[in-house]
């Protein structure tokens, strides 16, 4: 008795990350036959949210920013309800807190912080001095030239607090602290952070990839684990737990490190983070900004923290707040203790008692972000030499926007090659 045919299709995406799902997006408003494999319970890879007793906890704090180009061509960020935090950065000092005012967005502000705001002239003029290349952010992907943020921050001469802040608060986005990620890379990060005020959707990080995944309607099957891929004549054999599948093209839109065991491409080095949510009756005083600690000799390991609820009300049941705090994991890959987390990010925002900080939720990702080491490499190839596409953060830049970026890369070229029957 004959085998029962293998079932086919166009193009089979493995992974149903920002990446994954927006190259899939891509080739189905192009007509193409696709359909989506994900080994999780629900789509966005690293970018989710958990819902805990009413509050909306992040998986590893993160925030949306809506200048990123490739965001409005992907989707409509109105369906967000995208909520603004405050513009700007709160700085916890020795004896005070100041505030450091967005100038294109709260220029009314700007009088008072240079006033008030520990820069002094000839610091203004450093920062200056290092931010002025990201005016042209064409010729810092070319990465001519690149080199660490520690060495182009101490080429521009900048130091004491103004160091310490640009420094403390880039380690909350990139992932480290010892200043060695591309210079260029940060900069178009700043360029970012300069053209648009971050925020958080009402529902979450997590409605990013549920908007994305909307456009797919029936072709996402959940809870599907790629094991092997193997070349058949022209085409592709995916196999998961007791299912195969015969595919013309296959994408590995996995995370990096399962995209490196699939294709057999190098794994990147990989950043960790450790985020601690905790509910309370009242929030912190002071702005609704991300807080940074700009002290020479910081009395915890936290890198950032919030009052998210005051940016973000969505987050929180009625009544109560939600306060957010990440650190580095260590060397060993462990993170700080929980009440040591608690204990910096009270001082940090002058919380009157943290003792009454309730935990909500812990989240330890160890593979959260892709090193991004100087000099910069942006718009890697897409496929291997034996003809598998791949594409993800570590295929472009290690932020939300050049994971999409890079899936439309491979859904706009594959969407260009003529349909052929394969065997």
């Amino acid at each position: 008795m004959n085998a029962a045919p293998e079932p086919e299709c166009d193009v089979l995406v493995v992974g149903a990350g920002l990446a994954g799902l927006r190259c899939a997006a891509m080739l189905a408003a192009h007509g193409r036959s696709v359909e989506v494999w994900e080994a999780g319970e629900r789509v966005g890879g690293r970018v989710r949210t958990d819902l805990i007793d009413g509050y909306r906890c992040d998986r590893g704090f993160q925030v949306l920013n809506p200048a990123y180009p490739e965001l409005r061509k992907a989707i409509d960020l109105t369906a967000l309800g995208l909520q603004a935090f405050e513009p700007g950065i709160a700085i916890r000092r020795d004896t005070d807190a100041i505030r450091w005012t967005h100038p294109l967005r709260a220029p009314t502000r700007i009088p008072e912080m240079l006033r008030h705001g520990g820069l002094s002239t000839r610091e203004v003029i450093a920062l200056a001095r290092w931010a002025a290349p990201a005016i042209r952010p064409r010729a810092l992907t070319a990465g001519r030239g690149d080199i660490a943020l520690v060495d182009a921050l101490e080429r521009a001469g900048v130091d004491g607090l103004p160091r310490r802040v640009v420094q403390r608060f880039l380690a909350g986005v990139v992932l480290e602290d010892d200043g060695s990620t591309s210079n260029a890379f940060v900069l178009l990060l700043a360029r970012m952070f300069a053209l648009g005020t971050p925020g958080l959707p009402e529902d979450g990080m997590q409605a990013l990839p549920n908007l994305l995944a909307a456009a797919l309607k029936d072709r996402i099957v959940l809870q599907r684990r790629v094991t092997q891929i193997t070349r058949r004549g022209s085409g592709w054999v995916v196999s998961s737990d007791g299912h195969r599948v015969c595919a013309r093209h296959v994408v590995v839109a996995t995370d990096p490190m399962s995209a490196a065991a699939l294709t057999g491409l190098p794994a990147p080095a990989m950043r960790g983070v450790v985020t601690d949510w905790w509910a309370t009756d009242e929030p912190p005083p002071g702005p609704a900004m991300l807080w940074v600690d700009g002290r020479a000799t910081p009395p915890g390991p936290v890198l950032n923290c919030a009052a998210i609820s005051s940016a973000a009300p969505s987050y929180a049941p009625a009544g109560r707040h939600l306060i957010a705090a990440s650190a580095l994991l260590s060397a060993a890959g462990e993170p700080p203790a929980e009440a040591m987390m608690r204990a910096h990010a009270g001082d940090i925002l002058a919380a009157a008692s943290v003792s009454r900080w309730q935990p909500v939720a812990r989240h330890v990702v160890a593979d959260a972000l892709p090193a991004q080491p100087a000099p910069l490499r942006v718009r890697q190839p897409i496929r291997t030499a034996e003809g598998l596409w791949v594409c993800g953060d570590h295929r472009d830049t290690a932020s939300i926007q050049g994971a999409l970026v890079s899936g439309r890369r491979v859904g706009a070229a594959i969407a260009k090659l003529t349909v052929k029957h394969f065997g």
